[in-house]
């Protein structure tokens, strides 16, 4: 076989294998309805089977855009399906519309597939309007209200007992909150105090006794009295014990062991001058009555301390019993908050599921 036979050949299978490729590609043009009232909608279907190796292009139209004069391209769908292993079946879905009374000619559409240019069928569409009888216009009804729906208990039961549930968690919080408010709250208060060295709130006492006017026996009573107590009282703290409640003697005679004989015998003499005043009604003279206040203040000043005036925190000390009503207390609190909670979820939850069953 020479060359120009296997040329020949060739030609003619390329020819061949052309042809049948171009034969394998199928369009097809389809409506579902070929008759639609004014306004309704209805699909029209451009079919395209081929080969999977070549590449289809439908014609596009934008929404509203006229397919032809009257008839409305509402939207566009596009869908593949595969037939066999070499070929598939590619649908693109027209949506049309239309508004005017008229018998339309849907013209074939134009297919490209690798450029080359093929088409379906033509169809027609007809439109038809509503029939309106205007001989008889008793026949035409007015339109009817909204109507109500009935009633379903299986609708409203449920908000029933939730409302049920919110009305008892109200009731509880009330009881809770009688409750809580009964019982003497147990408050943890920080004080803070200021603390007055004993030397300097005795000194303070003695010059307010100092201001006083010494005139007759009550008054005299009466100074000695505050006198001596302010002594007491500096004694307490200073020394750490009880001299409110001891006689002068055992006073003395404890302080014997921790101070000047000086001292002593000074304080053992404004003592003895106060018990003679209250107990034996006897008057001093005015220059007494300061040099037993000269002694106190020396007294004093000979045993006080180098303590400052402070500032002091006091944290109360709670029993037993304190700290378990505090936390019964707290865990009421805690209680009536998460009820609180409860209940305002479930009124918001009722209100809204009402108002979507109403309107």
């Amino acid at each position: 076989m020479n060359k120009l036979s296997k040329y020949i050949i060739l030609l003619i299978f390329f020819f061949l294998c052309n042809f049948n490729l171009n034969a394998q590609v199928q369009v097809s043009q389809e409506i579902d309805s070929i008759a639609i009232l004014i306004g309704q909608q209805t699909d029209l279907r451009v079919k395209v089977t081929l080969p999977k190796i070549k590449r289809v292009v439908f014609p596009s139209y934008k929404r509203s855009q006229y397919l032809i004069p009257g008839v409305e391209v509402l939207k566009m769908k596009d869908d593949t399906v595969e037939v066999d292993n070499q070929t598939m079946t590619v649908t693109r879905s027209y949506t049309l519309t239309s508004f005017d009374q008229h018998v339309y000619a849907i013209p074939a559409l134009k297919v490209k597939v690798d450029g080359k240019v093929y088409q379906g069928n033509q169809l027609a569409l007809k439109v038809l309007t509503i029939p309106v009888d205007t001989l008889h216009p008793n026949q035409f009804y007015p339109p009817k209200d909204v109507q109500d729906n009935p009633f379903q208990w299986k609708e409203w039961a449920s908000l029933f007992w939730l409302s049920i549930l919110m009305l008892l968690c109200c009731a509880f919080v009330i009881y809770l909150r009688d409750r809580l408010l009964k019982n003497k709250p147990v408050i943890v208060r920080i004080r803070t105090v200021k603390r007055v060295p004993a030397h300097q709130q005795a000194l303070n006492e003695i010059d307010e006794i100092k201001q006083r006017r010494v005139d007759n026996q009550e008054s005299q009573k009466e100074y000695y009295t505050k006198l001596t107590d302010a002594l007491r009282e500096y004694i307490v703290k200073r020394f750490g014990f009880n001299a409110m409640e001891m006689t002068s003697f055992e006073i003395i005679d404890r302080l014997q062991h921790s101070g000047d004989p000086k001292m002593i015998a000074e304080l053992r003499e404004i003592f003895q001058t106060a018990d003679l005043v209250k107990f034996a009604k006897y008057e001093t003279l005015i220059n007494e009555n300061d040099m037993n206040l000269v002694n106190a203040v020396n007294f004093i000043d000979q045993t006080k301390t180098d303590e400052q005036v402070h500032e002091e925190r006091i944290v109360p000390h709670l029993s037993d019993d304190d700290i378990k009503v505090k936390k019964n207390r707290k865990v009421i609190k805690t209680l009536i908050f998460v009820i609180i909670f409860v209940a305002l979820f479930l009124m918001g939850y009722v209100i809204y599921n009402i108002f979507m069953l109403l309107y």
